[in-house]
């Protein structure tokens, strides 16, 4: 049996704990996970999905502030893993980390490598169109998800996807990954392909300033953008000075709209987009409301005569 270290923190991660618990020839020694943090209107210490996982199934968990700490060190050789697998657990790892188990630190990241690196992969596959993505496992090195790969799956990313749906899919495929990879160590079949890094393309964090609709952008575009925010922060305009939250939009053949521009009728919320196109809003939250159909929307609102969906409250 392998000694395997997991660390990893959020909903992500935890299929690709669940596959590992369920293999004859892996004993997982422990689990790596953030501190709990704060969430809600009440601020209630809340442990990270991994650390709930990790502890139902009897395994214990490590929450260190640092892992770049003496302390740290001292855990890692006291736990002696031959395996550390890393999966969205959210720091940097140090070298004698990296360098200290016998067949290295594997990370699960959610992209076609060297495609998307960074710390919001999925988003941004869906935000840029992308017909296709999947996950990579890789041999961690000191860089930004610049290791050589080692196992590549791909999947189709479906017109009705978004982030949220992303997210649910490929979490999945990155136990099937993971499994697949551990299959080639046992074997002794794993072959490293070194990442091109000419065609590297970087995923940074998704910002809440990106929220807001740039209605500038062509109909295409913004429907991407409103899927690859879905399910957060969510794609948000201004509407009579409230903010608006569209969860779903499609293309809409109206080229009459100028941009923010609306026009409504009985159960149809167009808005005017760039380069003469439009978008038709299907689902939406008005603020302080919960999601609703945009035509159910129609039916209790009443617009100014000349109403329009803005990016900034200076724009009203």
């Amino acid at each position: 049996m392998i000694r395997t270290l997991f660390m990893g923190t959020p909903d992500f991660a935890v299929p690709c704990l669940e596959m590992l618990t369920k293999r004859n020839d892996i004993e997982i020694i422990g689990v790596v996970s953030q501190p709990d943090r704060q969430k809600g209107r009440g601020y209630k210490l809340m442990p990270p999905p991994v650390k709930e996982f990790a502890i139902n199934a009897g395994i214990d968990v490590y929450q260190p502030d640092s892992v770049k700490t003496e302390e740290f060190s001292a855990l890692l050789k006291e736990l002696n893993p031959e395996l550390i697998v890393v999966i969205a657990y959210g720091r940097i790892l140090p070298d004698f980390v990296l360098d200290f188990p016998k067949y290295g630190c594997i990370n699960v990241h959610a992209s076609l490598l060297p495609k998307y690196r960074g710390a919001a992969p999925i988003q941004w596959s869906v935000i840029n169109g992308e017909k296709k993505t999947g996950v990579t496992t890789m041999l961690m090195d000191k860089g930004l998800d610049t290791g050589d790969m080692l196992v590549v799956k791909e999947i189709e990313i479906l017109n009705e996807d978004t982030s949220g749906s992303m997210f649910e899919k490929l979490s999945e495929l990155g136990s099937v990954a993971l499994s697949e990879t551990i299959d080639k160590i046992n074997n002794n079949t794993l072959i490293r392909t070194p990442q091109n890094h000419n065609e590297m393309t970087y995923a940074p964090m998704i910002s809440k300033e990106m929220s807001y609709i740039d209605f500038s952008l062509d109909a295409e575009k913004i429907c991407c953008l409103i899927k690859g925010l879905n399910p957060a922060p969510g794609a948000k305009a201004y509407l009579d000075g409230k903010i608006l939250k569209i969860l779903s939009a499609v293309v809409s053949q109206n080229s009459k709209l100028r941009e923010g521009e609306i026009n409504v009728s009985s159960n149809c919320f167009e808005v005017g987009c760039g380069n003469l196109t439009s978008i038709k809003l299907v689902v939406i939250q008005p603020e302080g409301k919960k999601p609703m159909a945009a035509e159910d929307f129609l039916k209790g609102y009443k617009f100014n005569k000349e109403a329009y969906l803005c990016s900034s409250i200076q724009d009203i």
